[in-house]
């Protein structure tokens, strides 16, 4: 526990300097070109979703469950820490990899596993490319108490992938040392960063070391030098990668603190980038720290300051340019890693929105070491990293540091439609089913169309999830009074439940309907549920809402029954979404929520399999009144 408190207070500490640092400098950079957030939208930390509008049509996808009790489905060997992922495209191709170890941070083993997407939906088993690494015994890290005993290296890298201008993929990681589990593996003590081709026919290269921190120059390491490979192709890449100042400032907090290949060799963590139209390059790292270049990342024009606006703490953030020739930065706009959130800017300087990318976050189910709740660690296509053809923006990141999730976000980006939702699903083109919808889709609880055996095309949500749900929305024009028709059909009547809310533009909801799990479709009024009517499994039901926000009253009809009068159970200002989800609501973890709590215990029963529940949605029409 004393060890906790210290580790909070050199935190606190620590966060305290960079604040005040900022301040001191922010003056004096005061005419210096330098990105801020200009937008008056802000996050509410006591929702998920942080009471922001979604950016239309994003599509985010659970590609990894860790799971200790069904290894088979997750990475082999049901570990459970799993974080800070990196995305490149190449080969016509997406590759993720990302770091783990068994149970929590800094705990050893460590390995680093790695995954392809031919779409960035349907993706690979995991597999391992940089492999457990045992430390010597007698290692030791000067200024840190301890000497390594029967003891194997973390992985913490901050740089994922390299595409040289030969179009050689190159992976990257690095080994870190961990002496216990509060001592840090990015101190500059480790043995050193390795490198590894990665071929087009999906096999790898040897790894060898392509950088040896201080502690590592006189070890007899398992893996070599990459100066001794044979394939001279190879070490022209590496040679082409070690010159370039931006890929190096990416290394910064694992390297030696003296360095000359870094630039800036102050400790500011997880560097991103992007250049602006005139060559200048903005510079991004943890707490929304920023500083511009001119020379390409040789030096920087001054010290990274607190960007104005921009509200984050600890966690990554990944700024990018757009396929649309605009930019953006994703991050979580809190001092929490919810939720996970989206800007956008025009000229790569003045960022004017803030929009939801992620906002949701499942339960924490294995515990361990320093693991924090949320979609977090967000990481993109670095630039000359690839670009997907579909002009999408990528980012992969991690939730509760446990599941390895992607989203796609469809550029431009925005939160609003103008037109009224004429969704039949079956009469969509293929592949575009699902353009202005936005999906929570997981391994266990999956989103997506599927073609029925009759050959038509329905929107599936089968949940067997025992800790989340399958969600689905869709973003319409803003209506007061409105008319939303949609029909579904569940294949069962004694299990699952299926909600379906209607949503204001910040995600507050004002009618709830659901198919429950005793038959009976329902309404909630206030703090109850009233019956509707019975429904039975394969059968389709129809079901017209009329609302008008103005009288908090709407309507319920089913295949064309009666109306039913029924009145809000909250009332909002109007309109602007209509979500389905196979679970109930989340509230929790919230903003009192103890951190990194050091007694915390898996919850139970965390490899249970639930009976699976299905619920396909045929259409969903609406108009406004």
């Amino acid at each position: 526990m004393m060890m906790e408190l210290k580790k909070i207070k050199h935190n606190i500490a620590t966060a305290t300097t960079i604040l005040l640092t900022c301040g001191a400098v922010n003056s004096a950079v005061a005419q210096q070109d330098t990105i801020r957030y200009v937008g008056k939208t802000l996050s509410n930390v006591d929702y998920h979703h942080g009471q922001l509008s979604p950016a239309v049509g994003v599509h985010a996808t659970q590609i990894m469950r860790a799971s200790r009790e069904h290894p088979e489905t997750a990475d082999g060997f049901g570990w459970t820490y799993n974080h800070q992922p990196m995305m490149a495209y190449w080969n016509n191709t997406f590759y993720l990899h990302y770091l783990s170890d068994p149970s929590g941070e800094h705990i050893p083993p460590g390995q680093t596993f790695y995954m392809t997407s031919k779409d960035g939906v349907t993706w690979t088993k995991p597999k391992v490319i940089f492999p457990i690494y045992h430390i010597p015994d007698g290692f030791k890290k000067e200024g840190v108490e301890g000497v390594s005993k029967n003891l194997d290296a973390v992985m913490h890298q901050r740089m994922g992938f390299y595409v040289s201008s030969d179009n050689r993929l190159l992976s990257l990681g690095y080994y870190g040392v961990a002496l216990d589990k509060k001592d840090d593996p990015n101190d500059g003590k480790g043995l050193g960063r390795v490198v590894r081709e990665i071929y087009k026919d999906g096999s790898f290269g040897p790894i060898y070391f392509i950088r040896y921190n201080k502690n590592a120059n006189s070890l007899a390491t398992v893996f070599p030098f990459y100066k001794k490979s044979k394939d001279k192709k190879f070490i022209k890449a590496c040679d082409e990668l070690l010159s370039k100042p931006l890929m190096m400032q990416q290394w910064v907090e694992e390297s030696d603190r003296d360095d000359p290949l870094i630039p800036l060799k102050k400790e500011y963590k997880a560097f991103s980038y992007y250049h602006l139209p005139n060559g200048n390059v903005i510079g991004l790292w943890k707490h929304a720290l920023t500083s511009m270049s001119k020379d390409d990342g040789k030096t920087w024009e001054y010290n990274p300051m607190r960007a104005p606006g921009f509200v984050n703490s600890n966690a990554k953030i990944w700024g990018q340019k757009t396929s649309d020739n605009r930019y953006a930065t994703v991050y979580n706009p809190s001092e929490y890693r919810w939720p996970l959130a989206i800007s956008t800017s025009d000229d790569g300087l003045n960022y004017t929105d803030l929009l939801l990318v992620h906002g949701e976050i499942s339960p924490m189910r294995y515990g361990g070491n320093y693991k924090s709740a949320g979609p977090q660690y967000v990481r993109g296509i670095l630039e000359g990293n690839g670009t997907p053809p579909d002009g999408k923006l990528w980012v992969s990141y991690s939730v509760n540091k446990e599941d390895i999730w992607v989203a796609s976000v469809p550029v431009p980006v925005t939160s609003e439609v103008k037109e009224d939702a004429n969704d039949v699903f079956n009469d969509l083109p293929n592949g575009e089913e699902l353009k202005l919808w936005n999906t929570y889709d997981l391994s266990w609880a999956s989103a997506k169309i599927e073609k029925k055996t009759d050959g038509k095309k329905w929107l599936t949500l089968r949940d067997k999830d025992a800790f989340d749900y399958a969600r689905v929305e869709r973003v319409l024009p803003f209506a007061q009074k409105m008319e939303a028709t949609f029909t579904v059909m569940p294949e069962q009547n004694d299990k699952g439940l299926l909600q379906v809310e209607f949503l204001n533009k910040q995600g507050l909801p004002s009618i709830r309907l659901v198919f429950d799990s005793d038959g009976v479709l329902k309404a909630k009024n206030g703090a109850r549920y009233g019956g509707v009517t019975k429904y039975e499994a394969g059968n389709e039901y129809t079901i017209t809402v009329k609302l008008d926000v103005t009288s908090r009253s709407y309507t319920v009809q089913v295949n064309g029954s009666r109306e039913s009068n029924k009145i809000f159970y909250a009332p909002v200002d109007g309109i602007s979404r209509i979500m389905f989800r196979t679970g109930e609501q989340r509230y929790t973890p919230n903003a009192d929520t103890e951190p990194d709590t050091p007694d915390f215990v898996d919850l139970p029963d965390t490899g249970v399999l639930i009976p699976e529940a299905v619920f396909n949605i045929k259409s969903l029409v609406t108009r406004r009144l």
